[in-house]
């Protein structure tokens, strides 16, 4: 399967914004090559801001471009654009409603060698808890590409989380993030798994290898965290009766706890979140990682199983 990496997306759907409409302004902290606003810099340098090493002061100035008109998107890690500059994101942005869109790369365990501080695993649960703040994790290069053309028409604040490494394609150029809305890439009638972010992929080749072991599952593609789609989720559920989640962030806060919020209070099943068992993440290699935590398609179809096997 193709692969391409969200963050390349990002860069070059910055560049079609910025030739389109020159209130587009974006700043980075010192990490340009990285988060791939290099690409905007180059073309546009008198839009371009590079703060350093300084993420509070980042967002801060951003919400300030946002008063005068301009629609800025600021970029660093994911760690960093949600962990260390979280209280500016609060007061600054959010708590004013300013039109601040936070394009964060680098998310999850994928990050690789880096390792445990600068795998954000934490940022999607800090995130959908701030007041006026969507938050929005693609599945692949064409949504990262599709949901940033959103961030730049909607008003308002926006925080979206894309990873460091190539994944898997699942969608065409045509493709057209819907805000707000889950959607189903795969039917089933066995289990229901809602998926964001890398995760997608992954959930979808794990229900391969499960239809070859008698069970089928429905695959949900869970890209708005913020606001959850309700009624979705629940049409979602209503065949299977059991539900699973897969991200690549701790278990606790993120896709995982917006599911089970919505299933508990409107359709109470029974429901197993898969993720980062509350813990941080580790150096080494993405693809080795994955597999090291259980979030590889071979691990997943085995959580599913067993969890099927026990409840259906």
């Amino acid at each position: 399967m193709e692969k391409k990496a969200m963050r390349e997306g990002y860069g070059e759907t910055l560049v079609e914004l910025g030739r389109e409409n020159e209130n587009i302004v974006v700043l980075d902290a010192d990490l340009s090559g990285s988060t791939k606003t290099g690409m905007f810099a180059k073309e546009f340098p008198e839009r371009f801001f590079n703060m350093g090493i300084a993420e509070q002061d980042m967002v801060a100035v951003a919400a300030g471009l946002a008063t005068v008109g301009k629609i800025p998107f600021a970029s660093s890690f994911a760690m960093f654009a949600s962990g260390r500059a979280w209280e500016i994101v609060r007061q600054a942005v959010c708590l004013g409603n300013k039109n601040v869109k936070i394009c964060a790369t680098h998310g999850g365990i994928t990050v690789g060698e880096d390792g445990a501080t600068h795998q954000a695993l934490e940022d999607i649960a800090i995130t959908r808890v701030l007041p006026h703040l969507s938050v929005i994790v693609p599945a692949d290069y064409y949504e990262a590409k599709s949901a940033v053309e959103f961030a730049a028409r909607h008003v308002g604040p926006v925080y979206i989380r894309m990873t460091r490494s190539s994944s898997p394609v699942l969608f065409g150029e045509d493709y057209q993030f819907e805000y707000g809305k889950v959607r189903v890439l795969k039917e089933g009638s066995d289990i229901t798994v809602f998926a964001c972010g890398i995760m997608v992929a992954q959930s979808l080749e794990a229900a391969k290898i499960l239809e070859g072991r008698g069970i089928s599952v429905k695959v949900v593609n869970v890209s708005t965290i913020k606001p959850i789609d309700v009624e979705g989720i629940i049409d979602a559920v209503k065949d299977t009766k059991l539900a699973i989640t897969v991200e690549e962030h701790n278990v606790i806060g993120g896709l995982g706890g917006a599911v089970s919020e919505v299933l508990s209070e409107n359709f109470p099943i029974k429901l197993k979140r898969i993720g980062i068992e509350d813990r941080f993440g580790r150096s080494g290699k993405a693809d080795d990682l994955l597999k090291y935590f259980g979030l590889d398609a071979e691990s997943i179809a085995e959580k599913i199983e067993r969890f099927y096997s026990t409840e259906k």
